[in-house]
């Protein structure tokens, strides 16, 4: 006889089993304010923030500032890439397009991302959604790496690098040599994550589910949801 508290744990366990989507993963960085940085995209404590050309957080920030992709002054910061927890977790910053879903529902999210292909698989890493890809298919990760290509929009890195080299348009740099065109620090430090803990996996597939965002990212971006 099945007993009542078998059946309550069995239960139980169905409920909290997580359901994984099947998706696939890209890289880039093309130094423009992400989507996410606009206000009322969804139900975050604040947009997500941007950074002058410097690299800083301006004092009095304004969300309603225009991108340097598109003349202004507001500019991913270099915070927003990526790096190790462990050899097999890493966190990290994503633009994205999800199947049945808008930015009412990515933007800010966090999302686990277990690698299924290339020479990572098996590895995790937890993203966090401030950007949309306008260019992905469905269930796509653009992961944010700087050096790792500006893709359609080449003005925002040629106005905060002027006259750096960024590698070939959709790829980025070909070697971790090549990071040392980027400033050192943060920029460069997420430059070195491509081709240290990511082994310049060539976009792996993922199998991916919504996850709390872990406090470290929420301060890097100043963007929760509530």
């Amino acid at each position: 006889m099945v007993s009542l508290v078998s059946v309550i744990s069995v239960a139980l366990c169905l409920i909290l089993a997580v359901h994984a989507d099947s998706g696939m993963t890209t890289r880039y960085w093309d130094c423009c304010k992400p989507s996410c940085a606009w206000p009322d995209k969804a139900r975050v404590s604040s947009p997500v923030a941007t950074c002058n050309k410097n690299d800083l957080w301006p004092a009095n920030p304004d969300p309603n500032e225009s991108s340097a992709c598109g003349g202004g002054t507001a500019y991913t910061c270099s915070n927003n890439g990526p790096w190790a927890v462990n050899d097999n977790l890493a966190y990290g910053f994503a633009a994205a397009k999800l199947a049945g879903k808008s930015e009412t529902n990515w933007c800010c999210a966090c999302y686990e991302l277990t690698f299924t292909s290339t020479e990572i698989a098996g590895k995790k890493m937890i993203v966090q959604v401030t950007n949309t890809g306008g260019d992905l298919g469905e269930n796509h990760f653009d992961l944010a790496m700087p050096g790792s290509g500006v893709g359609w929009y080449q003005d925002g890195c040629a106005s905060q690098f002027p006259g750096t080299w960024m590698g070939n348009q959709y790829g980025g740099y070909n070697s971790r040599n090549d990071c040392y065109n980027l400033p050192a620090g943060m920029f460069r430090d997420g430059c070195f994550f491509r081709f240290d803990w990511f082994r310049n996996a060539q976009n792996p597939n993922v199998e991916f589910h919504e996850v709390s965002c872990p406090q470290a990212m929420i301060d890097r971006t100043k963007c929760g949801r509530w």
